[in-house]
């Protein structure tokens, strides 16, 4: 049986931080990949020429991923992501702060009845900008060596940190969600949809109305969002890790700190980071022979954790296009957020949606339909261009679309019981071009070459993320996880002896830049037990 100082599970981008990070320390390494590649959802593939990004679209650096790169060595050949916004046929490019001013002008041409709550919006995303600005200010502390350089510490980081404590006391304040938040400065019903239908269901209103200042934050890797997964990969094997695909963990034994993976292999390890979803972690977990308290508080969590459920996941769909990049280039930027109606979603994913899931067996085929064009029509779309950020993502003169919509899991899941999800996938692949074609690609109907789609079933069975989720928890529950920047140390800490915990379900709410920080955390922690370990 083969023996580890630290064994990583889950080669997502927290788990291939981590790998590195102990790599680099020269421990004994091992990271288990279920699937036959790394990357999690961090991750590109290419088809017929055409560049595609599996799952997240762009990148931020949030002063982590950046100075991540650097500490490891890594250099990675980025370029900017500019991002456009646009509802009906107003659009607006974002490049700088001042373009709020844009964004105001834009609700206004469209909301002329709501100019005094419209103001009230741009006021509050405007002092969140000035936050935002101070927690991202400068690259995370925990990627420095104040050690080698104490000048520096005293010179940005001592006077930083007091403007940063304020500030989380604010962010602090603003956890109820945005819906709750949008509800006290908005009274028109379409305005509020227009604002709160780009984020998931009740999410933290201090980091939903933050996303104006993330916009111009984002960048995208040369090679797509994948290349940053494979830039992690590499270095930890050039540090001398060991990473093996195709291998699931099936078992855990944590009284005698053992692995047993897919293929019937074993392993030893003195400490674990386990970076996949942690339900199956406590599911998976032996605690024979452990102390009766600590098997008590696995058994508690495990309960509290299968009560909980990950957040609203999204459809999309990609597109390949005959039409050069320029077309596109034309109405926007590379990363684009377009809402073809100014009407709003209204109820028809809040109420109309619980009635159509509650009352699944009884609803006809029609009706469904019928709720699919609606939800199509009104929603807000994410779509990505990848040639407009990479030229060499598409053949000469032809462009691919990577199209997203935030939707419910529970849709899917019924729509596969019931024997409909193949027909239901095809019809909203079908009602997004339609939709798209009526309003901003006029021409994109007529000029595909290729088009597929992924689901929430689809994230739920490629990366073992439960309910589809791609940011973890659901935000309408309480989560069962730290959510506090002021308890982020503590958040890669389990229940069960020598384990730790990293990624998008040990922290909430989550994106690369928090998988990131997480992945370092754990292995900080799994090293630090290694020297305890070593001076007894």
């Amino acid at each position: 049986m083969e023996r580890y100082d630290a064994i990583v599970v889950g080669g997502g981008i927290s788990g291939l931080t981590a790998a590195a990070y102990l790599a680099k320390a020269k421990t004994s390494v091992l990271l288990l990949e279920k699937n036959d590649r790394c990357g999690g959802l961090v991750n590109s593939f290419s088809r017929e020429g055409f560049l595609f990004d599996g799952g997240v679209r762009a990148l931020l650096s949030a002063g982590i991923i950046l100075p991540m790169l650097e500490e490891l060595g890594i250099d990675l050949k980025i370029v900017e992501s500019p991002v456009s916004v646009g509802i009906e046929d107003h659009i607006i490019h974002i490049s700088s702060e001042e373009n709020v001013e844009d964004y105001s002008d834009l609700l206004k041409r469209l909301y002329p009845e709501s100019l005094k709550e419209i103001d009230r919006v741009i006021t509050l995303i405007k002092k969140i900008m000035k936050d935002m600005q101070v927690m991202y200010g400068v690259d995370n502390p925990l990627f420095k060596d104040f050690k080698k350089d104490r000048a520096e510490f005293a010179r940005v980081y001592f006077p930083w940190l007091f403007k940063f404590l304020f500030t989380l006391k604010r962010i602090g304040a603003m956890k109820m969600p945005v819906e709750e938040l949008l509800d006290k400065l908005v009274e028109n019903r379409s305005l509020k949809d227009i604002i709160g239908q780009h984020f998931f269901k009740s999410t933290p209103a201090f980091f939903a109305m933050s996303y104006f200042h993330l916009y111009l934050d984002y960048f995208y890797p040369v090679g797509g969002v994948g290349r940053l997964s494979q830039s992690v990969e590499e270095k930890t094997r050039e540090f001398g890790g060991k990473i093996l695909t195709s291998r699931e963990v099936r078992e855990i034994d944590s009284l005698n700190r053992i692995v047993r993976d897919s293929n019937g292999d074993s392993y030893e390890y003195d400490q674990l980071i386990w970076t996949g979803d942690l339900k199956s972690l406590y599911e998976i977990t032996r605690t024979d022979g452990l102390p009766e308290a600590t098997r008590k508080r696995v058994v508690l969590q495990r309960e509290r954790l299968l009560e909980r459920h990950g957040a609203d996941s999204v459809f999309t769909l990609f597109i390949a296009v005959d039409e050069p990049p320029e077309t596109f280039r034309a109405i926007s930027n590379g990363h684009f957020f377009y809402t073809p109606s100014r009407k709003g979603l209204g109820e028809t994913n809040r109420s109309e949606l619980k009635k159509l899931l509650e009352n699944w067996v009884s609803r006809s085929e029609s009706e469904i339909s019928d709720w699919i064009r609606r939800f199509c029509e009104l929603n807000t779309y994410e779509i990505t261009i990848p040639v407009l950020r990479d030229k060499t993502a598409a053949p000469e003169n032809k462009t691919a679309l990577i199209i997203s919509i935030l939707c419910e899991y529970e849709f899917f899941s019924m729509a596969r019981e019931s024997g409909l999800y193949e027909e239901i996938k095809a019809q909203l692949e079908k009602q997004i071009i339609e939709v798209l074609s009526d309003s901003i690609y006029p021409f994109l109907k007529e000029r595909i070459l290729f088009s597929f789609s992924s689901s929430p079933l689809t994230i739920e069975e490629s990366v073992g993320s439960s309910e589809g989720s791609i940011v973890g928890w659901s935000f309408e529950e309480p989560v069962p996880v730290t959510s506090s920047m002021m308890k982020v140390n503590s958040s890669v800490k389990t229940e069960i002896p020598d384990v730790l915990q990293a990624g998008k379900w040990a922290y909430s709410p989550s994106g690369v830049p928090m998988c990131i920080l997480t992945g370092k955390l754990a292995a900080n922690k799994a090293l630090k037990e290694f020297k305890v370990k070593h001076i007894k």
